[in-house]
C-alpha cells in the first residue's frame, strides 16, 4: 500500500470581497458573484509567501504523519509563485521541518498543477522504492492585474502531503496524465502579472484536459462515478468545476465537500489539493476521491485515492481546512489589500 500518510493545509487570514474590489474599479459586483460563483479570497500578509505558507502546511502535515521528519527523503514544492528566480524554495522547507542535508530537493512548475506534479513525483519515488518517505507540497500567492478579472479569484494558500506505505491514510490506487501545447495562460520572464486567454481558457484548455484526464483514470481503473463518495477538481471559478463534473457524470453533492473557491479564491497549485485536504477532514474509511487537476499550457493530473481506517486516528491531531477557510478571519479594504500585494508601492 502506497499513499497519503499525513496532509495538512494553510489557508492565511486575510480577506477581500468581491465587491471591495469591484467598488474600485466601478464593476458590477453581482454579476462577478453569479457568473465566477467567488464571494471572496484570501490574501497573504506582507511577510507571507510560498515557502512560509507551505512550511506551515507541512507543520500540521507532520502532525498527521507522527513520524521523524528526517526520514523523508524528497521535498518539492509546487508553485507559480516561488519567492526567488534563482534559489529554490524547497530547501528552505526542508530546513524548517528538519528533513535536512539528507533529501532530494527540488521546486515545480507547471502552472495551476505544479502541486500535483510534485505529488505524483514523491509518491512514485516512494512507489519504487527509492526512499521511506516523500513530501510534495502545492502552494502559490497568486497574482491578478489591477481591474483585470484575474483580481477577483487570485489568492493565497497551501496544501502538504507526506507520502509514504506505513500507516497509509489514503491508498493511491491510480494515476493517469493529460497533456498538450495549449497557451491558454502565460507570464514571461521579468512580468510580474500573468496574461489569459479569456475565454479561450474553459472550451480548448480546462475541459478539454480535465475531461481527457477524467475519462482516461476512470477507464484504467474500470470505475464509474458512481462509484466515489467525493471527487473535486482544480478551482479558478465556482462554475467550471462545476460543470467539468457535470460532463464527467459526477454529481453536485460528490463535489461540494472539496469545493473551496467561493470563500477562499483560487490558489492556483494549491487549488485541488486544497480542495483534497478538506475532503480527508471529511471522508471515511473505504470512501474512494476522484481529483482532478488543472496547469494552464496545458495539463491534467488525476487521481484516486481509497480512504483507509487510520483517517480515523489522525484527522483532528491538525487544524482543519474548514476551520481555516471560515474562522479567524480578518477583512481588508482595497488600499490596504494593494499595499500588501505590492499593486502599490511607497515611494523612496
Amino acid at each position: 500500500m502506497v499513499g497519503i500518510v499525513g496532509y495538512g493545509a494553510y489557508i492565511p487570514r486575510n480577506r477581500i470581497k468581491v465587491e471591495e474590489i469591484a467598488k474600485v474599479w466601478g464593476a458590477d459586483a453581482p454579476s462577478y458573484k453569479r457568473g465566477l460563483l467567488l464571494e471572496e479570497k484570501s490574501v497573504p500578509s506582507p511577510d507571507q509567501d510560498t515557502v512560509t505558507m507551505a512550511v506551515e502546511a507541512t507543520k500540521n502535515a507532520l502532525k498527521r504523519a507522527q513520524i521523524d521528519p528526517s526520514r523523508i527523503g524528497a521535498v518539492y514544492i509546487g508553485s507559480e509563485s516561488h519567492p526567488y528566480a534563482v534559489k529554490p524554495s524547497g530547501t528552505v522547507l526542508a530546513e524548517a521541518i528538519g528533513a535536512t542535508p539528507i533529501a532530494h530537493t527540488a521546486d515545480y512548475e507547471f502552472a495551476c498543477k505544479a502541486g500535483t506534479e510534485g505529488m505524483f513525483v514523491a509518491y512514485s519515488l516512494v512507489k519504487a522504492g527509492e526512499m521511506e518517505y516523500a513530501l510534495a507540497v502545492g502552494a502559490d500567492t497568486s497574482q491578478g492585474a489591477p481591474g483585470d478579472a484575474l483580481e477577483y479569484s487570485a489568492a493565497a494558500g497551501a496544501a502538504s502531503f507526506i507520502f509514504g506505505t506505513q500507516e497509509v491514510l489514503a491508498e493511491i490506487l491510480y494515476t493517469h496524465t493529460f497533456m498538450t501545447d495549449t497557451p491558454d495562460f502565460w507570464r514571461r520572464e521579468h512580468q510580474y502579472y500573468p496574461r489569459h486567454g479569456g475565454r479561450f481558457t474553459g472550451e480548448p484548455a480546462y475541459f478539454k484536459h480535465i475531461v481527457g484526464a477524467g475519462k482516461g483514470i476512470l477507464e484504467k481503473s474500470g470505475l464509474k462515478p458512481g462509484d466515489f463518495k467525493f471527487a473535486v477538481f482544480h478551482q479558478p471559478n465556482g462554475k467550471f468545476p462545476l460543470k467539468a463534473g457535470k460532463m464527467l457524470g459526477f454529481s453536485t453533492n460528490q463535489l461540494m465537500t472539496g469545493l473551496l473557491v467561493n470563500k477562499l479564491g483560487n490558489t492556483y497549485s494549491g487549488s485541488s489539493p486544497l480542495g483534497l485536504t478538506a475532503i480527508l477532514d471529511e471522508a471515511q474509511p473505504g470512501d474512494l476521491i476522484f481529483m482532478v487537476s488543472f496547469g494552464s499550457g496545458a495539463g491534467s493530473d488525476a487521481f484516486i485515492f481509497k480512504v483507509t481506517p487510520r483517517i480515523d486516528a489522525v484527522r483532528d491531531l491538525a487544524p482543519k481546512t474548514r476551520f481555516l477557510l471560515e474562522k479567524r478571519k480578518l477583512y481588508l479594504d482595497y488600499g490596504t489589500y494593494a499595499k500588501f500585494r505590492r499593486k502599490i508601492i511607497k515611494a523612496d
